[in-house]
């Protein structure tokens, strides 16, 4: 029996440890088919060592978001290696230390503005980098931290996330008549690299033991890499625009 990916080609950007989401999208979406490209920064090797832990090989590309120039070469890049894509994956966020851990009030613009344009605008500039290899349509699918809520520590990361989740749509508008859909999941707190930058990431990982209705594994990425996988596929060929939770069902929940 052939997998929901089978056929497909999908970049993944953000594979920087094996307990990412990103990680597991990649394995699920080989598992399940897909031929893969990952993009990597700012350091291209940590990524080449941990996708040896891939089912297959898998080539790495330098891109940094923030940068017009690799930015405007990187569909010639992905080219060469695979001639068309059917997927992207937007795994990246970023946020300065002052930026992050109460210090809301005092955070100055300059980091503000590098938050919201590597964890928000990056969408937006990645998918029209790629756009030109999406002839037939596809999917793209980003990962947010429910934007509905001022969480703990999270300070402008959260307004980053809101603004992610805003550009989202957008992108769904608007590429909607390519049959290009554009989805987001909002997935519960992982231990991955991105959330251990975070200061008193355990208090805010600790909500998740008091109120999720189902158990939450802070060790387990996967549940969140197969909703990746499944809006990656076929299977939600007229779903755009929208925000899957993956999250053990917290959102739901008031108190």
């Amino acid at each position: 029996m052939s997998g929901i990916l089978e056929g497909k080609r999908i970049l993944i950007t953000g594979v920087l440890m094996e307990s990412s989401i990103a990680f597991h999208t990649a394995k699920l979406a080989q598992e399940q088919g897909a031929e893969i490209i990952l993009t990597a920064f700012p350091r291209p090797s940590l990524t080449e060592r941990i996708a040896k832990k891939l089912p297959k090989p898998v080539k790495v590309l330098e891109l940094d978001v923030s940068s017009e120039e690799q930015l405007a070469g990187i569909a010639d890049q992905v080219r060469e290696h695979l001639p068309t894509l059917d997927g992207i994956v937007h795994s990246i966020g970023f946020a300065p230390q002052d930026a992050l851990g109460g210090n809301f009030l005092n955070t100055p613009w300059e980091s503000v503005a590098t938050a919201m344009q590597v964890s928000a605008f990056s969408l937006k500039s990645l998918t029209m980098a790629l756009l030109p290899l999406m002839q037939d349509g596809g999917s793209v699918v980003g990962l947010t931290f429910d934007a509905q809520f001022a969480w703990p520590k999270y300070d402008w990361m959260g307004p980053a996330k809101a603004a992610l989740e805003a550009t989202s749509r957008y992108l769904a508008r608007d590429l909607g008549e390519r049959n290009i859909r554009c989805n987001l999941i909002s997935a519960g707190p992982i231990g991955s690299m991105a959330a251990k930058s975070i200061p008193g990431f355990g208090d805010l990982a600790a909500t998740w033991d008091a109120r999720s209705p189902l158990k939450w594994d802070l060790s387990d990425p996967e549940p969140a890499g197969r909703g990746v996988v499944a809006l990656l596929s076929d299977w939600f060929p007229k779903t755009t625009g929208e925000i899957i939770h993956v999250d053990g069902g917290l959102h739901a929940i008031g108190a």
